[in-house]
């Protein structure tokens, strides 16, 4: 996502939410995702998941019976989750202010958010990132464990985050406590053409219509309630 106005990705979520739905269909084309996330946090039967989008997290939970309230700002991308899934706890929502009460969650989830605040909040990632990573401990129960869920890199085979990414990951590791794990999450897509169509419309980028797109990716896990310094 370096080198792509954050405001590129706002008017993704805000009006392509179909076309945006259909990309990400067709990562994990392994199905490597779910395995990793209950690695590292093996309970989840209650999950708060922060920018759900258009449910591609909340689908997998839900198929393995977590109970899940899942929040977004975009009401559009929840229009298409719910769609999905008609009788989830879907909830336009600030990441800063969850609506779930202390201790409620065994796991709480923000897959491929926080990453945005370093080009849409410059001056005060850090500040603004922190503040949800609170808000996520706040609402785990005891032994629960907080994930962090971001690109590591799209079209190659070996992590290759931009820089402005990999400032974000590293300050997870040094100064909030994150282990990393890392996978490939790659897409399968069913046309050259389909291939093209998508990439190009969210990445800026065609890939040449490869049928399978390498992508890395970074999960970061954090055991433990309550705010971390």
């Amino acid at each position: 996502m370096g080198g792509i106005s954050g405001d590129h990705f706002q008017r993704i979520y805000r009006e392509r939410a179909e076309d945006y739905d259909r990309l990400v269909a067709a990562e994990d084309a392994d199905g490597r995702l779910l395995p990793a996330i209950e690695r590292v946090a093996p309970r989840l039967d209650r999950v708060v998941e922060v920018g759900a989008g258009t449910g591609r997290i909340t689908r997998l939970l839900a198929a393995r019976g977590a109970a899940v309230v899942a929040i977004d700002h975009a009401p559009a991308m929840l229009r298409v989750a719910r769609r999905h899934l008609p009788r989830a706890a879907l909830v336009v929502a600030d990441a800063a202010a969850l609506p779930v009460a202390d201790g409620w969650a065994s796991a709480a989830i923000a897959g491929w958010v926080f990453g945005h605040q370093r080009s849409w909040n410059p001056e005060g990632w850090r500040h603004s990132i922190g503040r949800c990573l609170d808000e996520m401990a706040r609402a785990l129960a005891p032994g629960g464990v907080s994930v962090v869920i971001e690109t590591l890199g799209t079209g190659c085979e070996t992590p290759r985050p931009s820089p402005e990414l990999a400032e974000v990951h590293a300050w997870l590791e040094s100064e909030r406590g994150f282990a990393r794990l890392e996978l490939r999450t790659d897409y399968q897509f069913a046309s050259a053409e389909e291939a093209a169509r998508l990439c190009g419309f969210f990445f800026r980028d065609d890939f040449g219509g490869r049928l399978r797109l390498p992508e890395c990716t970074g999960l970061w896990w954090r055991c433990g309630s309550g705010p971390s310094s």
